[in-house]
């Protein structure tokens, strides 16, 4: 019997140096705001060129777990923020041909349940982010894009009473989907904007009672219209959201 076994795999110097730095970082021997040591000291300790661990540094900085201090050259470990995570995960959701649908869909499946957590978990500094961002859509609506982004904040500020982090993490790229979907479709519904403001007060009042099952029923009835919008908009729902 004949077996077969894979190449090993040769990983370029700088890939095994910033595999070490993350490993520090993710066990928490480095953690958010520590400083690096410079770049010669770090190719000391590593016994690589300088070249090697600024291109180590690099790729870090671009997964956002270490940044520069403004006006300076000294490298600290930092924790990504959930919308640098998000923009990544979106841009790939966009490569795989999202959908309109795709994105309702999710809406549906994610907003009520996240919206009737809120309710029984808010705290008081939540109930003020979430009434906040009501009165911003209420108040700066009038410009498509800038309409599209505080009906999704909304759904963050909702999102975020839950005090799941990994649920938020997984919550992000959705909204950023979210906001192409209705720069399309929002000016073409003349009463979107109205209908809009109305479920945010209602889920907020809801979420204020800590009326769980209200605060469900009227996120799942909010969700409900968007669809309705991309239909009386005249938007295939199987079309690609970057079309």
């Amino acid at each position: 019997m004949s077996i077969e076994f894979e190449q090993i795999r040769l990983e370029p110097a700088y890939r095994k140096v910033a595999s070490a730095l993350m490993a520090r970082i993710l066990d928490r021997t480095l953690r958010d705001g520590d400083r690096l040591p410079s770049e010669t000291e770090l190719a000391r300790q590593f016994g690589v060129n300088r070249s090697t661990v600024r291109e180590a540094v690099r790729e870090l900085e671009s997964s956002g777990l270490l940044a520069r201090r403004p006006g300076s050259k000294l490298l600290v470990v930092t924790r990504p923020a959930a919308v640098h995570v998000a923009e990544g995960v979106s841009r790939a959701l966009m490569l795989h041909d999202v959908t309109y649908q795709d994105v309702w869909e999710a809406l549906t499946i994610l907003e009520p349940p996240i919206a009737e957590t809120a309710a029984g978990r808010r705290t008081e500094t939540d109930l003020g982010e979430i009434t906040r961002a009501a009165t911003e859509f209420a108040a700066n609506n009038a410009e498509t894009a800038r309409a599209a982004f505080h009906a999704a904040q909304f759904l963050r500020t909702v999102g975020a009473a839950t005090h799941n982090r990994i649920l938020m993490l997984g919550h992000e790229p959705l909204l950023q989907l979210l906001e192409p979907s209705l720069r399309a479709m929002i000016d073409k519904v003349p009463q979107a904007r109205s209908r809009i403001t109305t479920a945010q007060r209602r889920i907020s009042e809801a979420i204020q009672a800590r009326d769980s099952e209200g605060a469900r029923t009227w996120m799942a009835r909010h969700i409900r219209d968007f669809r309705k919008g991309y239909e009386i908009a005249g938007i295939d729902l199987t079309r690609r959201l970057a079309e």
